[in-house]
């Protein structure tokens, strides 16, 4: 999962500072990020990480910190593989 979160912070990166940023760092409240960027998350989970994005999946509490986004891509991949 380290590799994944390296992933996750590269892309961070080409849109905001990432220095200090911890892991669990709310990027939201934190205010490193806004609602377009949200789609660009989430059009770069379909594209370069193959997930399918469902309604259901679209709550801030999957997308807010490294840490969360990386848990929700292993558990899309795991139900993608049962």
């Amino acid at each position: 999962m380290g590799d994944m979160k390296n992933t996750i912070r590269e892309f961070f990166a080409r849109f905001f500072q990432i220095e200090g940023l911890a892991d669990n760092d709310d990027i939201f409240a934190g205010g490193y990020v806004n609602s377009l960027f949200a789609m660009q998350l989430i059009a770069w989970l379909e594209k370069d990480c193959g997930l399918q994005i469902d309604d259901e999946d679209l709550q801030i509490a999957n997308f807010n910190s490294v840490d969360s986004i990386s848990a929700f891509i292993e558990r899309k991949r795991s139900v993608a593989t049962v």
